[in-house]
């Protein structure tokens, strides 16, 4: 049988993630679709909103904060949907989770991952973020779970646009793209979108597309090799002179006034990994850095094989797969992007440099 899809509807308090979901029931065409939801307080006021309009099978989980107690929480629901299906008295094609407005996405998405009988059942499709453009400005200042919903995200949605002028609007866009180059951002004017953007987009299959704005790494190229000395973070040494040898190449983020913990970037490569290698350091960075690692992915040209090495991950959760072949004519550039909270990135700049072919003893 086959992986149940699940989406995960994530966004600041206020955002408008009831009013997409609902809109995504209504407009669902007879897809059949289990909400679980996760809201603060007693009255489950979105219940009452949703039930009126679908007939979905709404679970909802109204014990407090999805980020505290998800794993068991989310856990057992998953499995007494599951058993509900078998046995006939559930009938459902996919699964949205509506977390609260507090809560981080990491957990939620770790369950897939960490018990091989949720694993078995339910295959994350993607995570969506809606982003409130009128106060996403000072919740991204004020509250990390803000910037990390951002950061987790496959597809961002902006809600509240007409609220906003549009220079206010594009400098919102400018620094999410910063924070997450890797999502699409699209205005959405009372959850109206199209169910194909919100539902199958894949966020987390290991293939070889690797959706980075094109615009983001435009304009990072502009800037040559100028680190951005105002990451935030503690750098590991005083050296910021990196020499990129045989045409490495890592892009910098443009200068922006908002100094966010939640940052990205990419890193390219035109010599191929050494596999051992490339495992030793990443199993390594992972184990330090993994709780800050958000989300991190990258298509890669290894030694050993034609075909393009697809890996991603999520916190400590990582894995890698073959995707096809290098086209003839195609340029063999490794490319990762890696989003996280004040991740070293000299560090992991000067460690990938380390383990590409040819690499050992060479000043990265």
């Amino acid at each position: 049988m086959s992986l149940i899809p699940v989406t995960i509807l994530t966004g600041f308090l206020g955002a408008g993630k009831t009013t997409l979901l609902k809109r995504v029931l209504t407009e669902a065409h007879g897809q059949k679709i289990a909400v679980i939801e996760n809201e603060f307080g007693e009255e489950n006021i979105d219940n009452d909103i949703l039930v009126t309009d679908s007939e979905e099978q709404i679970v909802q989980m109204s014990n407090g904060c999805i980020c505290c107690t998800i794993r068991e929480d989310l856990r057992e629901t998953l499995q007494l949907l599951a058993a509900k299906r078998r046995k006939k008295l559930l009938d459902f094609e996919r699964v949205v989770i509506e977390t609260t407005g507090l809560a981080d996405p990491g957990p939620v998405v770790q369950t897939f991952f960490m018990d091989d009988e949720i694993a078995e059942t339910y295959l994350v499709d993607s995570i969506i973020t809606v982003v409130d453009a009128k106060h996403a400005g000072q919740q991204l200042n004020d509250r990390q779970e803000a910037r990390r919903q951002v950061g987790f995200a496959d597809q961002i949605f902006l809600s509240k646009t007409d609220l906003v002028s549009e220079a206010d609007k594009d400098a919102l866009i400018h620094r999410l793209k910063h924070m997450n180059p890797r999502a699409p951002i699209k205005a959405v004017h009372f959850g109206e979108v199209p169910l194909g953007e919100v539902l199958d987009l894949r966020g987390f299959n290991l293939n070889a597309r690797l959706d980075i704005d094109p615009d983001f790494l435009k304009e990072d190229e502009t800037h040559g090799h100028v680190h951005d000395e105002h990451c935030g973070h503690d750098h590991g040494h005083d050296d910021h002179d990196h020499d990129h040898a045989h045409g490495e190449h890592c892009d910098h983020p443009h200068h922006h006034h908002h100094d966010d913990d939640v940052k990205s970037f990419v890193y390219r490569a035109e010599r191929p990994f050494d596999p051992a290698r490339l495992e030793d350091f990443l199993g390594a960075i992972v184990n330090v850095y993994g709780p800050r690692m958000l989300r991190y992915k990258g298509v890669l040209d290894m030694q050993g094989t034609n075909r393009k090495v697809i890996f991603q991950g999520v916190h400590q959760l990582m894995g890698s797969d073959l995707g096809p072949e290098w086209g003839a004519d195609e340029p063999r550039v490794s490319r990762m992007v890696f989003i996280g909270i004040d991740l070293p990135r000299d560090i992991l700049e000067q460690g990938l440099a380390q383990c590409l072919d040819g690499a050992a003893g060479a000043s990265a």
